[in-house]
């Protein structure tokens, strides 16, 4: 393989837009040796090969007057969806007013009227290729960062949840967090990342900060609730006066044998999966307050997949958990 296909193939495409025969070929003669170049005549078209290939295109250039929609659409469209796509206008048209606005909108990096100066031309296709893999590195490094503060973040709620129980029924009780954990990771609970778009750092710790205090007082006020109504609990009547709670807070539960099984496995992960911007329902809540309420009363549950939903099924109660135990289910999310 040669230097310049080598090259080619390992740049990412650029998409051509335009309804003229000839210009179509004209561009793909004087850019082909650049990267690989993508063609369509209309601006449905060029949606189509954005939404077929997004990911590898890294370069966006549409002729503005075409029939149906102009160019200046499909550049907005490469805006919302593809916006690591660096986007260029040509037009032969003077149409400043509309291409003024695309480059106010942001929809567009640079326009380039027809017809081409070859030279100048290629220097601008070169350009914006490089500014593409700029903005791929950057993207990157941005995902990987972002991953890493996601993954705090869902460590510091595991870690509130062991707070909680420690703080409500005492700091050896650790068997309430095992069984919200095991359920957490049955509903396949991953954390919801941020929309850093709209939240920088200290957005996002002060709304952690008040969902987590929130969280925090319905569930001490739930366990308030549940020892008052049942001063003491036997095996024979705990885990039904549990399900009678749950299905009072409005979760679907049904009674199988001595266990529980629940419908909706989003109802486990809640408090940990969801975003910042969004409070934690009183059923949830109450969820974790029923766990602590039971484990104050030596009893425990073992949640099992079964189907679609979970079943909790009556357990052995253990008071003896290794140290690195919180550690080693924050490695399991």
């Amino acid at each position: 393989m040669n230097e310049a296909k080598a090259t080619q193939e390992s740049a990412p495409a650029i998409i051509f837009v335009d309804d003229e025969a000839t210009a179509v070929k004209y561009f793909q003669r004087a850019i082909g040796s650049l990267a690989p170049v993508l063609t369509a005549s209309s601006v449905e078209e060029g949606k189509a090969l954005l939404d077929a290939h997004g990911d590898t295109v890294g370069v966006l250039v549409s002729d503005q007057r075409m029939p149906g929609e102009f160019g200046n659409e499909l550049l907005r469209y490469a805006s919302e969806r593809y916006p690591h796509v660096v986007r260029i206008l040509t037009t032969a048209y003077s149409e400043i007013d509309q291409t003024v606005a695309a480059v106010n909108l942001g929809h567009i990096h640079r326009y380039i009227k027809k017809p081409w100066d070859i030279t100048a031309l290629r220097m601008e296709l070169k350009q914006a290729l490089e500014l593409a893999d700029l903005r791929k590195e950057r993207d990157q490094l941005l995902r990987e960062k972002l991953g890493v503060l996601q993954k705090q973040m869902l460590a510091t709620r595991i870690g509130l949840v062991r707070t909680l129980a420690a703080a409500l029924i005492g700091p050896e009780r650790f068997q309430p967090v095992e069984t919200y954990l095991a359920a957490a990771v049955l509903a396949d609970v991953h954390g919801t990342e941020p929309d850093w778009l709209v939240l920088d750092y200290s957005d996002l710790v002060a709304a952690e900060s008040s969902r987590s205090g929130t969280f925090g007082h319905l569930v001490a006020e739930n366990l308030a609730a549940l020892r008052n109504r049942h001063v003491s609990a036997t095996v024979g009547n705990a885990v039904a006066s549990m399900a009678d709670t749950l299905e009072a807070a409005g979760l679907a539960v049904r009674r199988e044998g001595d266990g529980l099984v629940l419908e909706d496995r989003a109802t486990f992960g809640e408090f940990l999966a969801e975003p910042a911007s969004q409070s934690v329902s009183v059923p949830h809540a109450v969820w974790f307050a029923a766990l602590l309420w039971l484990d104050s009363h030596d009893f425990a549950l073992e949640p099992v997949r079964k189907g679609d939903a979970v079943a909790f099924l009556p357990t052995q109660h253990q008071t003896g958990f290794p140290a690195d135990r919180l550690a080693t289910w924050i490695e399991q999310f």
